[in-house]
């Protein structure tokens, strides 16, 4: 006898093998070198998408988070055109980083926070006052520094682009950063405060005066602060802004090659990298181990084992170095450069990942700041991933020169 039956649906009718394949989510380690790879070519998005354009630090950063790890990564420069990675929509409404066609890993692009809303109440805009890196709330709290605009001016800074263009203003006070981090806490839900400065011509380089904006942004809304400042002639402000009730610093060196510190920063090449040795050492004595950090530039000409070594010489004083890859500023004497190969970026973060680890330190332990953040660097990534750290073990290699 023969049974007629309805035909079933395309997909029921498929053979087990024959149903497509459901994407495996990216490993940590996948996700690693995603995010290295696209701080080194860039992302090209068709999307708004929050960015900061300019500033002291990386720049041309639009702002997102790769299967939910914060992530900056350049989306406007000229060479992002031809960057092989795009932002594309999803089916559902959800966003994901394509290469070739092929899907790599879902993306979130980062929101316009809502306090950029508000102004204080003689009509100061807070988006002039602090922005929101993702999760955290940073400023630099005096625009101006006296580098800038003389032979002394370091050629990756845009902080003198950002004030000419209007996007900020040249002093913020410690009201108008305390008014603005309560915003940005219960409005945008901020979890730190970085606040750095441009350096005086003060024997303090404005450490002080950067230190008391963070203590009042503690003291009205309860956020964990770091502050940012060149080493100080006198190293007793240092325990003088940890009396203030800040939780982290940093102390940024920019690169241990000094060849290249002195052609791309002459200011701060002139107190010598030793000096900042020093100061570091007396900023763990002050802060604790990890509590301390130093900005590391690649893509600068440097020499990549003088940096692996400075690095290491850091770590072993307890100094978390924050390698980053040059992000070229609109605007700044390096406007022109591009960011460092990926394949140089990730082999430096593979030599020091394995050190950080062997020493106890990792961005998980730093409190606040652009070492807990991450979002500007790979590195935090490389220790998370499954290649990085495993129960508190290193397991990657250490790579040969």
């Amino acid at each position: 006898m023969t049974v007629t039956t309805r035909p079933p649906d395309a997909a029921a009718a498929l053979p087990p093998t024959a149903l497509p394949p459901t994407p495996s989510p990216p490993s940590a380690e996948d996700v690693a070198r995603l995010i290295t790879a696209l701080q080194s070519q860039g992302l090209r998005v068709a999307v708004p998408m929050e960015a900061r354009a300019g500033g002291a630090g990386p720049a041309d950063a639009g702002m997102l988070y790769i299967e939910g790890v914060p992530a900056t990564v350049p989306t406007s420069a000229p060479y992002v055109a031809d960057s092989p990675y795009a932002l594309r929509g999803e089916d559902d409404g959800s966003w994901a980083v394509y290469r070739d066609g092929k899907r790599l890993a879902s993306a979130s692009p980062a929101p316009r926070p809502r306090y950029y809303d508000l102004t204080t109440a003689d009509g100061v805009p807070y988006w002039q006052i602090a922005l929101m890196h993702l999760d955290s709330m940073a400023s630099t709290v005096l625009q101006t520094c006296a580098y800038w605009g003389n032979d002394d001016q370091c050629r990756f800074c845009g902080i003198g682009v950002t004030l000419a263009a209007g996007r900020t203003i040249a002093k913020k006070t410690p009201a108008m950063l305390a008014e603005v981090a309560v915003a940005a806490r219960d409005l945008d839900g901020a979890v730190d405060a970085t606040l750095t400065t441009g350096s005086t011509a003060t024997p303090d380089r404005g450490a002080m005066y950067v230190a008391r904006c963070a203590a009042a942004v503690k003291e009205a809304a309860g956020l964990p602060v770091q502050v940012q400042f060149e080493p100080p002639a006198d190293l007793d402000v240092i325990d003088r802004v940890a009396d203030l009730g800040v939780d982290s610093v940093g102390i940024h060196v920019e690169s241990f090659d000094p060849a290249v510190l002195a052609r791309v920063a002459p200011g701060k090449a002139r107190w010598g990298i030793e000096a900042y040795f020093v100061a570091w050492e007396r900023a763990v004595a002050a802060f604790g181990p990890g509590q301390v950090s130093t900005y590391v530039i690649l893509g600068m000409g440097e020499d990549l084992d003088v940096t692996v070594e400075g690095c290491k010489r850091a770590i072993d004083l307890g100094v978390y170095p924050f390698v980053v890859p040059l992000r070229p500023v609109p605007g700044s004497l390096m406007a022109d450069f591009r960011p460092p190969p990926r394949e140089v970026v990730e082999a430096v973060y593979r030599r020091v990942v394995p050190h950080l680890a062997a020493r106890g330190l990792s961005a998980a332990g730093v409190i606040a700041g652009c070492a807990r953040c991450q979002a500007c660097s790979g590195l935090g990534a490389f220790e998370r991933s499954d290649g990085g750290i495993r129960d508190g073990r290193p397991s990657l290699p250490f790579l040969g020169h």
